[in-house]
């Protein structure tokens, strides 16, 4: 069988020649749209806890998280080298001393063979991307949210920033040889399908290597879940979902690393849809709906080009 869109494990493969295992880690972040240096409310949809781990809140050090996971899922998935991801909450944001404080803790860890910093574009300048620049890792990685190019829904959300504010970034981090993955969101309120590829379309032309689609799954204490009880939101059908996918993925540049291709609810954070607990299930209808429909990541662009993953198996996603 075939891979159908361009995932991160075959690119880690050809890029190292081995399996790369990806570590989250809680860094002592916060965020703008948080603290009030933006607003106090938050994104409408994002959960309040940051997306961590919850091992940054129990006291561990970045170091102590890293063996940690090192430990459990070196085990798991006999991997000898790791990726290490800032991902809770905005890791660029505040004073760049912070930063270079995380960036030091991380340098001389061992069994390391990049860096994926999760940050948002207004929380990235100058001297912030140089310093990211210099670290001694083979490759790193600005895990960048951008979730819709349509500036209105990004208003909506209470995002903060701008389509414009992101595409800048990406230069800054282009022209630094710095790595881009975009986070955009499938099911935004007031958005279709149309929006969605307006946003897939809007990435294309930007100097960006990565793409993490994420449905839109209601946590608690968010804008989102009140406007869901009270019937102002409906989130997505799996079925909608998956064709949203497929359709993104036929107009999303082949050269694009995809990260992931759904959201991930914690335990306990999920108010519905039920189906976005179901991740093996999802990306199994989406590679399912690949293969029925005989397209692959874009084809819409350039149909008669068979990628050359197309046919590298996938080490993790075995057909």
């Amino acid at each position: 069988m075939y891979n159908r869109y361009y995932p991160l494990s075959v690119y880690f493969k050809s890029r190292f020649g081995q399996r790369i295992q990806k570590i989250p880690l809680d860094g002592p972040a916060t965020c703008p749209n948080r603290d009030g240096t933006i607003s106090r409310r938050g994104c409408s949809f994002c959960n309040p806890k940051g997306s961590g781990t919850g091992l940054g809140d129990k006291g561990m050090s970045l170091a102590e998280q890293c063996r940690h996971w090192q430990t459990r899922l070196g085990r798991k998935y006999k991997s000898a080298r790791f990726m290490l991801y800032l991902q809770s909450y905005t890791n660029t944001h505040g004073p760049i001393w912070k930063l270079k404080n995380m960036l030091h803790e991380l340098a001389d860890l061992p069994h390391t063979a990049g860096l994926c910093i999760g940050t948002r574009p207004d929380c990235l300048d100058p001297d912030k991307i140089a310093l990211i620049s210099e670290q001694p890792w083979e490759e790193i990685w600005l895990d960048i949210g951008l979730q819709s190019s349509n500036d209105h829904t990004l208003q909506a959300i209470n995002r903060g920033h701008s389509s414009k504010d992101f595409a800048l970034t990406c230069e800054m981090a282009a022209s630094a040889g710095l790595k881009v993955c975009a986070h955009v969101i499938a099911g935004l309120p007031g958005e279709d399908c149309t929006d969605f590829l307006k946003t897939i379309r809007f990435l294309n032309r930007l100097d960006i290597q990565g793409i993490k689609i994420h449905n839109l799954y209601i946590c608690h204490e968010t804008q989102i879940a009140e406007d869901y009880y009270s019937g102002k939101y409906t989130p997505l059908s799996k079925t909608e979902f998956v064709n949203w996918t497929i359709a993104g993925l036929e107009q999303l540049s082949p050269n694009t690393v995809v990260h992931r291709l759904n959201g991930d609810p914690s335990p306990g954070e999920l108010v519905a849809p039920s189906w976005a607990a179901d991740k093996q299930g999802i990306l199994k209808d989406i590679r399912s709906g690949l293969e029925k429909r005989n397209t692959w990541q874009g084809k819409a662009l350039y149909p008669q080009n068979i990628p050359a993953w197309f046919e590298n198996p996938d080490p993790v996603h075995k057909k």
